[in-house]
């Protein structure tokens, strides 16, 4: 199942990959939420959804509470918004309102599928700033909303830091981070306070205790030499992912990613499929 909104990093394409590495578990927890593709594609009895993006959250919370009204709402901006002018004029419109409502969530999810190549995007005062996508018929995901609706019955969702997230972990919890890429200079933050190289090592070092508390932990990252320093006490997996969101990379452009893998004592793998 693909989700409701289109993510940088997104998983559906190597969720088979994650399966095989993610451990049986009562709940699981994602302090970097994103579009909950994991969430989507398993089966926890539990999960802690959390990101610290307030526009993502409260979208999700609005799907779950109102799937009907949020679809409706998203239908009228699709036969609205269909040009860059209409596009421009409703982003300003999202900007401009900071309260959440079934409008501003579905007007983050049609920003969500019409702006460029899915990116969800801030500058230093918060305000989104991706611009108009040019694509001539974006896909309504409608059959995803409902599906994310009736998944969050078994989700909690959280507007938190990942500092905050981890610290709710509990024995026989399942801990996925999926953290924001760090490369600076490429492109303006997921949100507007950043995730920055020493976020990056202070997240490492949560992680890495985790499992003494008899919680099992696995993260993604891009496959470089500073990050498997950094999770040189994990287990390390090798896998290929597709990305394109910068310029001239190409749709479909592979990369190298991997899979920090941390285990509790007792546990074993390949509960989520």
């Amino acid at each position: 199942m693909k989700s409701v909104l289109k993510w940088v990093g997104a998983k559906h394409n190597i969720m088979a990959s994650l399966k095989h590495v993610l451990p049986k578990g009562s709940r699981l927890i994602e302090p970097f939420g994103g579009s909950g593709a994991v969430m989507m594609n398993t089966n926890y009895p539990e999960y802690i959804l959390a990101d610290i993006n307030s526009d993502l959250i409260d979208t999700y919370q609005s799907i779950f509470k109102s799937p009907e009204k949020v679809l409706s709402e998203l239908k009228r901006l699709y036969c609205l918004g269909r040009s860059e002018d209409v596009y421009y004029e409703l982003r300003s419109q999202f900007n401009n309102h900071d309260s959440a409502s079934d409008t501003q969530a579905a007007l983050f999810i049609y920003l969500n599928r019409f702006g460029h190549r899915g990116l969800c995007r801030y500058n230093r005062k918060g305000i989104f700033n991706v611009p108009w996508g040019y694509y001539a018929n974006p896909y309504l995901p409608e059959t995803e909303l409902y599906a994310m609706a009736e998944k969050m019955s078994s989700a909690t969702l959280l507007c938190a830091s990942f500092q905050t997230t981890l610290s709710m972990a509990r024995p026989g919890d399942v801990v996925y981070c999926d953290p924001p890429y760090v490369n600076p200079g490429k492109f303006t933050a997921y949100h507007a306070s950043g995730f920055t190289p020493a976020m990056q090592i202070e997240l490492t070092t949560l992680l890495q205790a985790l499992p003494e508390r008899g919680v099992h932990v696995i993260a993604s990252c891009h496959d470089a030499p500073d990050i498997r320093e950094l999770y040189q006490a994990f287990a390390i997996h090798g896998v290929t992912a597709r990305r394109s969101i910068f310029k001239g990379s190409g749709d479909g452009k592979k990369a190298s990613e991997i899979f920090a893998v941390k285990l509790a004592d007792n546990s074993k793998k390949g509960a989520a499929a």
